[in-house]
């Protein structure tokens, strides 16, 4: 079942965070992601303004989501955002489906 890596992030050092973003579409093709929202306009109709960047990731699978997010490649360019000072980011896999029927 397909599902989805959705994100959200404050950027406090741009050039840093760079570092992370341009490693990222390679990652992505390599593990089936798909990018389907990424640091587009948006809006906040609910709830604090926490972050200014929203993405939405689509994989084949949850094993596939959490294998690309486990990978070294991942984890090597999320240090970058991951450093002091340079981010604040949530991440979240969420599979497809309606749960509550």
């Amino acid at each position: 079942m397909t599902a989805y890596w959705m994100a959200r992030a404050r950027i406090n050092d741009p050039v840093e965070y760079k570092k992370y973003t341009d490693r990222i579409p390679e990652i992505l093709t390599k593990y089936n992601g798909k990018v389907l929202a990424r640091g587009a306009e948006h809006k906040t109709l609910e709830g604090p303004e926490t972050f200014e960047r929203y993405v939405v990731i689509e994989f084949p699978s949850l094993a596939d989501a959490e294998t690309c997010f486990n990978s070294d490649e991942y984890q090597s360019a999320a240090a970058f955002r991951r450093a002091d000072g340079v981010a604040r980011n949530e991440l979240t896999i969420v599979a497809a489906g309606d749960a509550t029927r």
